[in-house]
This record gives structure tokens, C-alpha cells and sequence, in this order.
């Protein structure tokens, strides 16, 4: 029987391997597959009427410090993983500057009630907490914020616990949260489409004839989706300047960002049946910051007749907490007007779209940042309700983890334009930093950052921040 073992101030746990105790598993059924972890477990998803959203309430405050401008205020609570060198990766929650350890929760007792086992708190994705589904994950932020109410005594007044269950975000290190299967980019937002298409195309002609009928989108790569703060190498592939002479090879000389968001999902339906949109809430956990990087000029000689391929697959940036969809709720708000009306299957009730604010920065080595697009998820022309019931109209099963970005999220001033592609317009228009160089594309060392938050009656519930160094290609 193997032991592991972890120390934190006086205290000394002792975990033992389930895989040594198979007479003491559990009857439920498994339909995660392999790469969402050992052994998670898939729970029934409940759908409408499910419990209220008890962490949501704008009056709540925190006996922990919340700082003024903070993403984490207890409002929000995002998901993440985390390690520190003497333990195990662990699931947490943002709060302030600090995060709180759902493990060492789970073995004070904070969770009791609650349907998750101490090998769930313990791993190195979300995904075994995400595959008890909405309700339960639901239930889960709720006991969370009721810890650090500062009106609930329970974990406050007990020193030696706080000591236990909260570290400073800047001592430890966030981990890739998710075990991503499958990962979808869509295209959908219009400023974005119809600025591509006049670059490329005939103005008059900028959007395809099928963009405002369907979520146009494509199959990316999961295995490069990283954590903020891993560095990109620089891609190498074929490019051709001009369809009259032959391709050349080498590294890309337009690498750009892509300003995106992406939902990831909780187990969705079996092969063969479709999720509406009036369903497609209860199939989506939360959201991150995702820069779709891109090299332009491998993408554009490639993409004929299959879309985007080595262009695309090399490295996907993301925001290492997941925002509840759940903490997003009082942030809706209307979405783009649809002309023409949209088939059946896409039209939808209510309010589907989300006010969040989303900024792109760019630091030169030495250098100080310069912001170079302000945009907002709100612009999307296509909502991520639209953009499930699409990716499954056909029968299409989603899975425990998987991811759908939004692709380019662009608005209809300059100033919010969400890659250096529309920024720089096809590299004519160079973007003059605050060291005085300028920008078409990315350069060696640069560093990407995105940043994104919603805020309405002084609550604010944010990302964080989703940043990538370039380097040299190899």
C-alpha cells in the first residue's frame, strides 16, 4: 500500500492510494474517460430549478482581505490547481490575494454533506469536481463563500484552521486547471469575421454567405492548451508571399495573439442527441482567458481547403482560474441583434451574452506595458448557448472537460480590435509602444498579457491574467 505524506505547520496527513483499496470503491458508475483522471466520477446532470446562487449576493463581504480593484472578490470564487513544493497538487479557490485548499477543507470537516470524496480535492485538474455536475458544483461555491462570510464564525475563529486552508496566490504555483479532451474555436464575432474579410476578400463581400446562419468553427489542438506564464517558442512552417512562386520554410514572421474566452463543460449527453440552447447553461462550468495564438502567414498559405492547421496548433494560452458560469449570472446582458433570423435550433430566450471587460497588453523586454485593445465578450454576434447547441445539432457528444473558445472577440471601434492582424490592419498601420519601437506582429520577447473582469454595483468578479513570453524558434 503506497503512502504519501504532507506537512503543513503541525499538521501531517496521510493519503493512501485507492488503488490499493478496491473493496472500498464506491457502486457509481464511471463514464469519464482516461484523460479526465483515475477513477472521477459522473454524476446525473439536474437541469431547471435547481438551488439558488447564495454566493452571488452583492451585500456579502469577507473576513479575508479583499483589496480594493481585486478580480476575487467573494463573489466570485473561481476554481483552480495548485502546488506548493512540500504537496500535491490541490483544487482551490481565489479569494483576495490569497486561495483557499479545498483538501485541507475536506479533512477539517468544512465539507461534509457535500457529495465530494478527498481523492476529488487532491489531483491535478478540475475535472473530477466539474464531473459532479452544476448542482453540485453549485452547492460546493455556495459552502465555500459561507466559510468566508464575515458574519459565519465557523473557519474564522479557529487561527490553527486559517493557517491551514489559506496561502498567498504569489507563493505558490497555479497548474494548467483542466484535463482538456476535446477543444473547439469558434468565429463569432462579426467586428472581427467582417475586418478579416475585408482585408482578404472584396469589402463588399466580407462575411461568407454562411457566417450569420451558423457559429462557424473548427477543431483545434488540446495538447497545447497551456498555463499563463509558459512561454511560446516561436512556430516554424511553410509560408508563401505570393500564390505566383513557390513556399518557403521558416519561422513566422507575423506571429499575432488572438483576444478570446473560452467555456469549458461539464459531461454532456450521449452520442447521438442534441443539447438545446434553453439547455446549454446547465452543460457549461465556467470560463477562462484564452489567447488563440496565430501564425498569419503559415495560416494563410495552409488554410485552403480545411482550415487552419500548423498556423494555429502550436500553443493556446489560458487563465489559470475557471470563473463560474454561475458567478457570472448578474452580468448578463442582451447580445447582438441577428439579421436574418437564425434557424429553430439556434433561436433563444433571454439573455445570453455577458458584459466583460477584456484588455490586451504588450511588454517588450525593459520595457513598460502598452495596452493595445480594449474590447468586451458582449460583442460576440454568436452566444455560447448558440455555439453548444450548433457543435451538437448533429449528435456530437461533449465531454468532462472539454473547451470552446470563442475565437477573435473584436468590437466595432479601432481601439477594440482583438489581434495585431486587425490592430496593425494586415501590418500597414505599426503600433508605436511606450519605448518608442513598434508593432505589425509579435516579437521574440515580448510578453502577452490579457486581462478580463465584469463589474456592476461594486461587485467585481474577474479573471486574472493570461500571459505569454515569446521566444526564439529553435
Amino acid at each position: 500500500m503506497r503512502e504519501e505524506k504532507e506537512e503543513r505547520g503541525a499538521q501531517v496527513i496521510i493519503l493512501f492510494s485507492l488503488a490499493a483499496l478496491p473493496a472500498f470503491r464506491t457502486g457509481r458508475r464511471c463514464l469519464c474517460p482516461a484523460w479526465a483522471g483515475d477513477t472521477p466520477r459522473i454524476h446525473s446532470q439536474k437541469k431547471s430549478g435547481m438551488s439558488e446562487i447564495k454566493a452571488n449576493d452583492p451585500k456579502l463581504k469577507s473576513w479575508v482581505d479583499v483589496p480594493a480593484g481585486s478580480d476575487f472578490s467573494i463573489q466570485n470564487l473561481p476554481f483552480g490547481i495548485f502546488r506548493t513544493e512540500s504537496q500535491l497538487p490541490h483544487v482551490c479557490c481565489a479569494i483576495g490575494e490569497k486561495l483557499i485548499d479545498l483538501k485541507a477543507l475536506h479533512v477539517m470537516g468544512y465539507l461534509e454533506n457535500l457529495p465530494f470524496a478527498l481523492e476529488d480535492t487532491v489531483s491535478d485538474s478540475l475535472n473530477r469536481i466539474m464531473s459532479y455536475g452544476k448542482q453540485n458544483t453549485r452547492d460546493l461555491r455556495n459552502r465555500v463563500s459561507k466559510l468566508l462570510r464575515t458574519d459565519m464564525p465557523d473557519l474564522r475563529e479557529k487561527e490553527h484552521h486559517v493557517r491551514q486552508v489559506l496561502f498567498n496566490q504569489n507563493e505558490v504555483q497555479m497548474l494548467l486547471p483542466l484535463k482538456v479532451g476535446d477543444y473547439t474555436d469558434f468565429y463569432s464575432s462579426e467586428d472581427h469575421a467582417r475586418n478579416v474579410g475585408m482585408m482578404f476578400r472584396d469589402p463588399a463581400k466580407a462575411l461568407l454567405p454562411n457566417w450569420k446562419h451558423m457559429p462557424v468553427g473548427y477543431h483545434g489542438r488540446a495538447s497545447s492548451i497551456v498555463i499563463s506564464g509558459t512561454e511560446i517558442i516561436r512556430p516554424k512552417g511553410q509560408m508563401n508571399a505570393s500564390d505566383d512562386t513557390l513556399p518557403t520554410f521558416g519561422p513566422t514572421k507575423q506571429l499575432d495573439f488572438e483576444l478570446e474566452v473560452a467555456f469549458v463543460t461539464f459531461d454532456g449527453k450521449p452520442l447521438g442527441q442534441s443539447i438545446s440552447t434553453a439547455e446549454a447553461d446547465d452543460f457549461i462550468f465556467g470560463m477562462v482567458l484564452f489567447n488563440d495564438w496565430s501564425a498569419r502567414d503559415i495560416q494563410r498559405w495552409e488554410y485552403v481547403p480545411l482550415g487552419p492547421f500548423l498556423g494555429k496548433n502550436f500553443g493556446s494560452t489560458i487563465s489559470p482560474w475557471v470563473v463560474t458560469l454561475d458567478a457570472l449570472e448578474p452580468f448578463r446582458t442582451e447580445g447582438a441583434k441577428q439579421d436574418p433570423e437564425v434557424l429553430p435550433y439556434l433561436r433563444y430566450e433571454g439573455q445570453k451574452n455577458f458584459d466583460i471587460n477584456l484588455e490586451v497588453g504588450i511588454k517588450p523586454t525593459g520595457a513598460e506595458e502598452t495596452i493595445v485593445a480594449r474590447s468586451n465578450y458582449k460583442y460576440l454576434y454568436w452566444n455560447m448557448a448558440q455555439q453548444l447547441a450548433h457543435h451538437t445539432v448533429n449528435g456530437c457528444n461533449i465531454r468532462c472537460g472539454d473547451m470552446m473558445a470563442s475565437g477573435t472577440i473584436s468590437g466595432p471601434t479601432e481601439g477594440s480590435r482583438g489581434s495585431m492582424l486587425e490592430i496593425a490592419w494586415k501590418g500597414t498601420q505599426p503600433v508605436v509602444m511606450q519605448d518608442g519601437s513598434t508593432r505589425t506582429f509579435i516579437n521574440d520577447d515580448d510578453r502577452v498579457t490579457m486581462r478580463g473582469y465584469a463589474e456592476k454595483d461594486g461587485v467585481r468578479v474577474g479573471f486574472g491574467q493570461c500571459s505569454g513570453e515569446v521566444r526564439a524558434a529553435l
